[in-house]
């Protein structure tokens, strides 16, 4: 019997990173991210995050738009008081968050 992969919404995707960003899971950021995406939040880790936070994350979906192999999804967690919003494209058919490009705003 084959094995299946089910692939992610881009929902799903943004929460995996959120979590695995304040959580300290570098193992399923880097898978969820891409490359450059990664070197960012790791850049910026240890400042933001000095201790692993614990806890439900409360992820809420704001605003999510899909278009073609881009996506972006507005939200907010427990982690922070203002909303957040990723950018993902797809790679090899999955979603992974990406960097937003210096002028790009999102469609919210």
């Amino acid at each position: 019997m084959a094995c299946t992969t089910v692939q992610k919404s881009p929902v799903e995707i943004a929460q995996t990173v959120i979590e695995s960003f304040y959580q300290k899971d570098l193992s399923a950021l880097r898978q969820n991210t891409t490359t450059e995406s990664y070197e960012a939040f790791v850049a910026v880790h240890d400042m933001l995050v000095p201790s692993k936070m614990d806890g439900a994350s409360n992820f809420k979906v704001l605003d999510e738009a899909v278009n073609g192999d881009t996506a972006w999804v507005k939200f907010t967690t427990s982690y922070s008081d203002e909303p957040e919003t990723f950018k993902l494209v797809k790679v090899d058919g999955n979603w992974k968050v990406t960097e937003k490009g210096l002028r790009e705003k999102s469609p919210f």
